[in-house]
């Protein structure tokens, strides 16, 4: 018998330090499509709708798509725009509940809104409050996510991803739609259970590609082959949002039909986040401050590629603001030779340098203008207007290939031999198309300085003949201390580094 399934994305990763509101038009810029329209755009791309499309044809599904709505991270969700894609998720809910075998979400896991602290938790009540009990859910989240227990409580079945950097969206979204085609065709009757440490995430983020947690993904996906546990996540966390339930977890899905499997999922959860917790001291990367990032590049061979700097504070990702310019004064002050810098999300900048034509020198003032105590303040350069752009292009990389993404108007401006990259809209660097795209080959440059934590490697590290990491001082700087958290639980490692549990 086929399945009627209901599908829709809403991600949304919030930092709560960051002043201000996530309001929709941040949506309408990156992502907010409905129907057929957003099918059309994500249907056949790293995303997990793909997945959830490649599960459909799988098992025949009809399927309602709702929605798919994605802001790059930033503060927290407005109630105008969280309301705006709920009402529409729980309209399709309600209108078309009375045919429908399954709900299949693509998840953040790390939404804060203005008038809660865990908008799935939220979105997946109201879902609730219409379907009742007995309807199974699916959902993905991403492996940053703070998965709490309304999350737990209200959703069947629930996959993370397994990579950082993600490139195992759609594979996500594949996992999870076989699982929800198995509870509809009551061949398993799915529960998730929770482990959580007191921690404000996992030491190195998740990283899958280094470090003590890889062998536990390999783990989780050994324990998936077992009877009875159907999906194993870990969730590293996302510390910069200052919650109640923030932190690690690890969520087991099991079969609750299959006797012991309760206790099975039980024993692997408490596993996993027994280990997380006794490795919180093992840090992989090395983070250095801004002038010694440069003294490397100074002397640095190219002869086997690029040496890559990855602001890791001020990368838009975790929502910072990506205006700080700490590292780029270094770079200028130490006058490195054929290097490129981006973005410098500064719509001011780019408004005032795009009224110029292609060629002029100007001076204007660059960066640094939300917070300049966090990462430097602006700094007033002269340099050339190499190219003037609408931001639009096509990723190629593993993360976003074949996806379309815009940092609006954008001018690549030069200031002795460094090309900066100044947006308007927000973005990390997670694809070689955001550098090429403005006529800057990364591949041919010495220094290649951009604003990521982790998503970068993918499709840089390929083309680096090193890669090395930074602390500007930004936002989203690893010295958690800084943050003014008020809400985290304490005690809470590192912010009481002598925890003991």
């Amino acid at each position: 018998m086929s399945h009627h399934v209901l599908t829709a994305e809403f991600i949304h990763e919030s930092n709560t330090f960051k002043m201000g509101l996530t309001q929709l038009r941040a949506f309408e810029v990156d992502l907010l499509k409905e129907g057929d329209v957003a099918i059309a755009e994500r249907g056949d791309a790293p995303t997990e709708l793909a997945g959830f499309l490649d599960g459909a044809r799988e098992a025949g599904w009809k399927v309602s798509h709702v929605i798919s709505a994605h802001a790059e991270p930033g503060s927290k969700v407005s109630r105008e725009a969280f309301d705006y894609v709920a009402d529409r998720i729980c309209a399709a809910v309600e209108a078309k509940k009375e045919t429908l075998d399954g709900i299949l979400l693509g998840l953040h896991g790390a939404m804060v809104t203005e008038f809660c602290e865990d908008g799935e938790g939220e979105l997946l009540k109201r879902i609730r409050a219409i379907v009742g009990d007995k309807m199974p859910i699916a959902i993905t989240l991403d492996l940053h996510a703070n998965a709490t227990p309304d999350m737990v409580r209200d959703a069947d079945i629930i996959v993370s991803y397994k990579t950082y950097p993600h490139v195992d969206m759609r594979l996500a979204g594949q996992q999870a739609a076989r699982q929800l085609e198995n509870a509809m065709a009551g061949n398993t009757r799915p529960a998730t259970l929770r482990a959580h440490r007191p921690m404000l995430d996992e030491v190195n983020g998740g990283r899958s590609d280094s470090g003590p947690i890889v062998p536990l993904y390999e783990a989780a996906r050994k324990y998936e082959t077992e009877p009875g546990i159907l999906a194993v996540s870990i969730n590293s966390g996302f510390g910069e949002a200052d919650i109640r339930d923030v932190g690690p977890t690890v969520l087991v899905t099991y079969d609750s039909n299959l006797p012991g499997a309760a206790v099975r999922a039980r024993d692997i959860a408490e596993g996993i986040a027994d280990v997380i917790w006794d490795v919180r001291r093992e840090t992989e990367n090395v983070y250095l401050d801004v002038t010694d990032a440069v003294k490397i590049a100074q002397d640095f061979d190219t002869s086997n590629g690029p040496l890559i700097i990855a602001d890791y504070a001020d990368n838009p990702g975790s929502g910072a603001y990506g205006d700080a310019t700490n590292l780029l004064k270094a770079m200028i002050d130490g006058a490195l030779q054929n290097a490129t810098f981006g973005p410098v999300i500064d719509p001011d900048a780019a408004l005032a340098l795009s009224a110029h034509p292609v060629g002029s020198v100007v001076t204007a003032p660059i960066g640094g203008k939300n917070d300049p105590a966090l990462g430097g303040g602006p700094l007033v350069l002269t340099g050339e207007i190499r190219l003037i752009s609408d931001g639009n292009l096509i990723g190629d990389g593993p993360m976003i290939g074949g996806l379309h993404f815009s940092f609006g108007t954008s001018v690549v401006f030069r200031v002795a031999h460094i090309d900066i990259l100044i947006t308007t809209e927000r973005g990390q660097m997670l694809d070689l198309q955001q550098f090429k795209a403005f006529g800057i080959i990364p591949e041919e440059k010495s220094v290649v300085a951009l604003k990521s934590m982790q998503h970068f490697r993918a499709a840089f590290e390929p083309i680096a003949g090193r890669v090395i990491v930074c602390d500007s001082g930004a936002l989203s700087t690893p010295q958690a201390h800084k943050r003014p958290y008020k809400n985290a639980p304490r005690p809470i490692f590192p912010l009481d580094p002598d925890l003991a549990i």
